[in-house]
């Protein structure tokens, strides 16, 4: 929950300043926080997250909450969908007047959403994801991520998989969204001769569809999947 903490911590390091009183989602005994997620859909094991980051939360506010202001975490269900989890953020800047983004879950999700919080200079914090763009300060002044870069990920496996494996033939199966992507192009800046990639969609990505495009799909006897 280290995510969670320094959340906390940022906000109570602005909690005092005037620009932070006058925020939308921020009175003198609440401060609300938003989050899309995936508790439903290809990727719903990844709502666990948001489930815990509120129970974090609700402690915090048994504790007193920040500076006497209690937390109201608002996490709505995106179902893995780019266009659904912008609809879930509309709603909670427009309607629920959230003051920032936190910790929302997925790449392309967090993608759909950047351009429309950065347009409304709302705060897209930790996101979650390691996708490449979020060091692009210039295009996203308003987001800030917080996890290892995909790429970077994607080169440590591989060289651990060819270290390990010195006489292997792999195959590289990536899911094809922005996602698997970077994954395939950090790998590929790892391998002698890299192979083939095949690629497969991000509504397949349950554990049984994943070995059956695996069997269909493998040139070699050990399988890296992005």
């Amino acid at each position: 929950m280290k995510n969670a903490a320094a959340a906390a911590a940022l906000i109570a390091a602005a909690i005092g300043s005037s620009a932070m009183a006058q925020t939308p989602g921020v009175t003198a005994t609440e401060i609300k926080i938003g989050q899309t997620t995936s508790y439903s859909g290809p990727a719903s094991q990844y709502g666990q997250i948001g489930k815990v980051q509120a129970a974090f939360f609700q402690m915090l506010n048994e504790k007193g909450g920040i500076n006497g202001r209690k937390i109201n975490f608002i996490s709505l269900d995106d179902g893995y969908s780019p266009p659904k989890s912008v609809e879930q953020v509309r709603k909670l800047i427009e309607s629920d007047e959230v003051a920032f983004m936190f910790n929302s879950f997925g790449g392309p999700n967090n993608a759909a959403q950047a351009k429309y919080l950065n347009s409304h200079k709302i705060p897209q914090l930790f996101v979650g994801t390691g996708a490449h763009y979020w060091g692009d300060v210039a295009t996203y002044p308003w987001s800030m991520g917080w996890q290892p870069s995909f790429r970077t990920e994607a080169q440590i496996y591989v060289k651990d998989a060819i270290a390990k494996n010195p006489n292997t033939k792999f195959a590289i199966l990536y899911q094809n969204d922005d996602f698997g992507k970077d994954y395939l192009l950090g790998s590929r800046t790892s391998w002698r001769s890299s192979p083939a990639p095949k690629s497969f969609p991000r509504s397949a990505i349950t554990p049984r569809s994943r070995r059956s495009i695996q069997r269909s799909s493998m040139s070699g006897p050990v399988s890296l999947t992005w």
